[in-house]
């Protein structure tokens, strides 16, 4: 039975691994057809949204049944739960990178805008794709350095939305109604993905340490306590 157990949290952990390089490929994916207006790379991205959605219905099915016929506890249990939330967390990571395909799928085989605000938004896909790539990257490692990482990543694109705002309100970026609509709902799209990303990022801080990084207290200091405790 122990051995079962064994080999059941190895699943659980192989299979959230595979979920965060489906979305890290797909923000990826989904970056490039916003920058070259590629029909097939959209395409691409919004097909693989059904595979992370089984991915996460598989790992919910296996996390309650782990709980509900082996009763982990301690670091298991912490495990198994965690599991479970960043399942869910990066299922919408990869809502967003298919939103953001949607998007660049409708003004096909036109760009979604022009000029700085273009600009703008390509930059704030570049920085989604890096959490992304550092989100799938540290459910493989567990290394902490990846979660302040993520959480510096979120913090540019937090400062980039509020930067959307002023360009697209400003009358001189000549842009027609559906172009604004189209950037207001990217910008929100990528800034959301950062959201996400570090509430991954937290979550595997707390697995790691045992610590909870609450909202007034960042990956960093969680981390630096934890070294200097080992």
């Amino acid at each position: 039975m122990r051995e079962l157990f064994k080999q059941e949290m190895q699943q659980l952990g192989d299979d959230l691994e595979k979920q965060g390089r489906e979305v890290a490929r797909s923000m990826k994916r989904a970056t490039e057809s916003l920058k070259d207006a590629n029909l097939a790379l959209a395409e691409q991205v919004i097909d693989a949204d059904k595979r992370i959605d089984a991915l996460e219905r598989n790992l919910d099915e296996m996390g309650i049944s782990v709980l509900a016929r082996q009763a982990p506890v301690a670091a298991d249990l912490r495990t198994v739960v965690s599991a479970l939330r960043i399942s869910s967390t990066l299922e919408r990571m990869g809502d967003l990178a298919r939103h953001v395909a949607y998007v660049a799928r409708g003004r096909y085989p036109e760009r979604v805008n022009t000029g700085p605000i273009y600009d703008l938004l390509v930059e704030m896909a570049e920085h989604a794709t890096i959490v992304g790539e550092r989100v799938a990257e540290l459910l493989d490692t567990h290394d902490l350095s990846l979660a302040e990482r993520i959480e510096e990543e979120d913090n540019l694109l937090d400062e980039l939305h509020q930067k959307s705002f002023s360009l697209i309100l400003d009358p001189a970026n000549d842009v027609d109604r559906q172009a604004i609509i189209d950037s207001v709902l990217l910008a929100r799209y990528m800034e959301r993905f950062g959201d996400h990303g570090v509430s991954i990022a937290r979550r595997i801080t707390f697995l790691v340490t045992g610590v909870n990084a609450e909202r007034d207290e960042t990956i960093r200091q969680v981390a630096e306590s934890h070294e200097e405790q080992s």
